[in-house]
């Protein structure tokens, strides 16, 4: 059995748009999780919080970076 499924050609010329709007919504959820702290008296979930938003930190970074990739592969 044969399948005659062909991938789809890589279309990356959308990709920096896509990025910025994923950074854009990290940061949305950032403000949104620390405007939450204020409603909670769990040190747990405060922690948890500051834990998950160092985790959007980082994957902001790399999404900025990754825009700066594709910035550079489009120049190409």
């Amino acid at each position: 059995m044969t399948y005659q499924n062909k991938p789809k050609p890589d279309d990356r010329s959308d990709n920096v748009e896509k990025l910025q709007e994923m950074i854009c919504n990290t940061i949305e959820n950032m403000e949104e999780a620390e405007e939450s702290l204020s409603f909670t008296d769990s040190e747990e979930q405060r922690q948890m919080i500051q834990a998950k938003n160092e985790r959007r930190r980082e994957s902001i970074d790399a999404f900025r970076a990754e825009v700066k990739d594709e910035a550079r592969a489009r120049e190409d």
